[in-house]
């Protein structure tokens, strides 16, 4: 099923780079690649930037700087990684919607019912997320409510 967990892949990374380094402004956008390969046909994430907002605009020069090499790891925006390689076995997927990553990361940085933040990095994935996903932030703040203490 390589199609689609790729495609879960590629749509959680998104989601990884913006909450991140935010939504890309105008004058750039975060698109699926398809690279046909011998093997097949794979997907992966680009950054598409307009040359004329690059030049004019100095948001989307600081975001492009910012958001070139990607990220190291899935942990830097406080998601966990949507597919599970382990050696021998199938790809193991604990969430296959990209709102049930989204809310996850949501849940995981969210703030203490004082709203401070456990770790600072935190206030601004969750911020990126919530502003990107609203509908997710929505979901999320709803299953905190309805859970009993």
């Amino acid at each position: 099923d390589f199609e689609r967990l790729n495609r879960l892949e590629v749509a959680a990374y998104r989601a990884a780079v913006i909450a991140r380094f935010g939504p890309p402004p105008d004058g750039c956008a975060l698109v699926f690649i398809t690279n046909r390969h011998d093997f097949g046909i794979y997907r992966t994430l680009g950054l598409k930037v307009d040359a004329g907002a690059y030049r004019r605009d100095p948001s989307v020069a600081a975001y492009v700087e910012a958001a070139q090499d990607g990220l190291a790891s899935w942990v830097e925006a406080g998601f966990a990684p949507p597919v599970r390689y382990d050696d021998g076995r199938a790809p193991a997927v604990d969430r296959d919607r990209i709102d049930d990553i989204v809310m996850g990361a949501l849940l995981a940085t969210r703030p203490d019912p004082l709203g401070r933040f456990p770790i600072p990095d935190f206030e601004i994935l969750h911020r990126n997320l919530a502003a990107a996903y609203p509908r997710c932030a929505e979901a999320a703040n709803r299953s905190l409510e309805e859970t009993p203490v």
